[in-house]
């Protein structure tokens, strides 16, 4: 499940570097593209923000399938030990 996350996090971050890559060339400023630089630098930071946040719930989810899986593991070897 963390990888899910993490997968998610590495493509907002591509599309945040794209964005910030369209603010600083000259394709902002042509009359037929979508927006102004300004625009888009937003876009590339809430892009960023987000990627930053899925990378976080990735770290975490990780973390917490792990406990529970060595809280299986603990719970499965002290009922071996009762039978």
């Amino acid at each position: 499940m963390a990888r899910n996350f993490y997968t998610l996090a590495a493509t907002l971050l591509l599309f945040s570097l794209i964005s910030c890559g369209v603010a600083w060339t000259n394709l902002a400023h042509q009359p037929v593209s979508p927006g102004d630089a300004a625009l888009w630098r937003m876009i590339g930071l809430v892009l960023l923000l987000l990627a930053l946040v899925m990378a976080v719930v990735g770290t975490l989810t990780s973390m917490f399938e792990q406990a529970q899986r060595r809280n299986d593991e603990r719970a499965e070897r002290e009922h071996r030990r009762r039978s």
